[in-house]
């Protein structure tokens, strides 16, 4: 029996279990730069480059090791236009008696997929997705019967379940968190250790000249292109991180410094979505380097945190409330995105910063992507449904299953509190402790009201005033009510002024 196994582009990973157990003699490896998936959202340039390079290399790596390839470039006149039809188009000029695929990161694919069977007439086999540490049946085991989904307490069980950074059935340290000496802005005059860069090859540049034609009219930058785009490459990225970045990544994981986007964070989002590294070797490669004493807990424990807690819950999340996650629209927002998330074109400093940022590198770093960004988003009323688009397709480490419990959960709050205890939200006075945005920006962050002041200052308050009724009685939002609840009346006046007069002109795109 020859089976067709379907590698989709965020599955660049050697022990795929469908790779594993192929007969290289016989069956065959089908991947496809379909027109459908590259362009359903208008994906950054820089991802597409990124993504299509690292599946030509990773065909290439197949080919090499005796696999074979049948790869469909985005201009082959067989390139069919989806996964569905490109796969109907292979068995019709073959000799299969099967297909497998391993299960897809996004509930719109998998629905699709499930219905192929019927469609192609032969058995589809989709094959659990083994790269993460919990499957979406753990975490509906664990959420089941809980009135409250909390990363933190998932984490712990993680951390007990494969044994990371534990003493016996403790946590090294005494504590399960070393969050709180997480929060530290840089100091001026940092030197910063460059982040891992590569040369663009043949392959690459081949890909960079399609997309310049194809894609042209796409958010982002091409230039300069340095990601990652084989296995070897993302391998000496973590192994870069690990060395020179991670003994200071707790210390200044939350910080913001214009004209520096890289900092001391790992940037291997990219790698890990993808599959050309794994969860596991992140979290062993950290949790060695405390061993040997290169790296400090508190760093340590944060980025294990961020893959072993964060990405491994959000992953759970969004499969145990798809497809409702995505509607959700708890404060019934529903304004159009302004026109300077495109180009950056505003006064505000940290905004213009982390779009910039964004347009350029196809990367933010999370509290960028959080407190600025996604507060903006929710202090302003934004649209979830165009906010989650915006950020699925500018970040070259976005796909559904992470970005939307991120945003819909986490940023916008628009599932309700279901991910996040609290809406994330803060005035300029966070955004001034953690950046030095607030020192060249058009606004001053030590105004209150009027038109000088810093819009986050009164957006802030609006929204903490707009949503008593269904906030008020959240114990985490209690301090700030308490100050609401101080605050003159000609000061609210002067706040709801300033508000209406700032929404007016971003709902007319003027300039803010």
């Amino acid at each position: 029996m020859a089976s067709l196994i379907l590698i989709l582009g965020d599955q660049l990973t050697r022990n795929l279990p469908v790779l594993e157990n192929a007969k290289k003699v016989q069956d065959t490896v089908l991947m496809a730069e379909v027109r459908e998936e590259a362009t359903y959202v208008k994906h950054h340039k820089k991802k597409i480059v990124f993504l299509f390079s690292a599946m030509r290399h990773f065909a290439k790596a197949l080919k090499e090791d005796n696999f074979n390839v049948n790869y469909i470039e985005y201009n082959d006149e067989s390139n069919q236009g989806s996964l569905l039809e490109q796969v109907k188009y292979t068995l019709a000029s073959g000799d299969f008696d099967n297909v497998k695929v391993t299960s897809p990161g996004e509930y719109r694919l998998l629905k699709s997929m499930q219905q192929w069977e019927q469609s192609l007439g032969v058995p589809v086999s989709i094959i659990n997705d083994a790269r993460f540490l919990a499957s979406p049946k753990e975490f509906s085991d664990w959420a089941h019967d809980r009135k409250q989904l909390r990363m933190e307490f998932f984490y712990r069980e993680m951390r007990r379940k494969h044994g990371i950074l534990m003493e016996d059935k403790s946590p090294i340290g005494g504590k399960w968190n070393y969050d709180a000496q997480n929060r530290e802005p840089m100091p001026a005059g940092t030197n910063v250790p460059t982040h891992t860069q590569f040369k663009i090859d043949a392959i690459t540049q081949d890909v960079i000249d399609l997309v310049e034609k194809e894609f042209s009219d796409h958010f982002g930058d091409i230039s300069p292109f340095h990601f990652a785009v084989t296995r070897d490459d993302a391998l000496t990225v973590l192994s870069d991180f690990i060395e020179e970045r991670l003994p200071h990544f707790g210390q200044y994981q939350d910080a913001m410094v214009e004209g520096k986007p890289w900092l001391y964070h790992s940037h291997i989002a990219f790698y890990l979505n993808c599959g050309l590294l794994s969860p596991k070797e992140a979290i062993d490669a950290a949790e060695s380097a405390y061993y040997a004493g290169t790296a400090p807990l508190n760093s340590v424990e944060g980025f294990i945190r961020q893959i072993l807690g964060w990405r491994e819950f959000v992953r759970g999340f969004y499969w145990h409330f798809m497809p409702s996650l995505k509607s959700d629209n708890y404060f019934n927002h529903n304004r159009s995105l302004p026109d300077f998330f495109w180009n950056g074109q505003t006064n505000m400093n940290c905004m213009r910063q982390c779009i910039k940022e964004t347009q350029a590198n196809a990367y933010a770093h999370h509290i960028q992507r959080l407190m600025v960004l996604g507060n903006f988003c929710l202090l302003t009323g934004l649209s979830p449904e165009e906010v989650q688009q915006w950020y699925l397709l500018v970040y070259a480490d976005a796909y559904e299953w992470v970005e939307l419990p991120n945003v819909a959960g986490m940023a916008l709050y628009s599932d309700g509190g279901q991910l996040a205890s609290k809406p994330y939200v803060a005035s300029g006075s966070y955004i001034n402790k953690m950046s030095n945005y607030c020192k060249n920006c058009g606004y001053q962050v030590s105004k209150k009201t009027g038109p000088k002041a810093c819009p986050f200052n009164y957006l802030y308050w609006h929204f903490i005033d707009k949503h008593k009724e269904k906030l008020s009685g959240n114990p985490r939002m209690a301090m700030m009510y308490k100050t609401h609840g101080r605050m003159k009346d000609e000061n609210i006046n002067a706040m709801k002024d300033s508000v209406t007069i700032f929404l007016t002109k971003l709902s007319e795109n003027e300039e803010v």
